[in-house]
């Protein structure tokens, strides 16, 4: 799912709110700063997520064209998902 910057804003600004509301943050500079460190936090894991999507896929189309007809049984979904998985455990990206 590809969020629009206004709605990772809006996210990134219910996170703040929500962690000063616990009393589990104290800031120390002004909210505007937090905010957009949270945003930034929140596209670098997004776009993290779509370079892990992109390499599974390309793993995945290289190992059905490697092994031709015998590709023909496999379910892609599963065997994404298990590529995804392995990689993200290589890569210590929590899924």
């Amino acid at each position: 799912m590809r969020l629009k910057e206004e709605q990772i804003k809006r996210l990134a600004e219910k996170v703040y709110a929500d962690l000063a509301a616990d009393g589990l943050i104290v800031p120390s500079r002004e909210r505007g700063a937090a905010v957009e460190g949270i945003v930034k936090a929140i596209m670098q894991d997004i776009n993290r997520d779509q370079n892990l999507e992109r390499d599974a896929e390309r793993m995945l189309d290289q190992t059905i064209a490697a092994m031709g007809a015998a590709a023909a049984d496999i379910d892609r979904h599963k065997m994404l998902r298990m590529i995804k998985e392995k990689l993200a455990r290589e890569r210590k990206i929590v899924q």
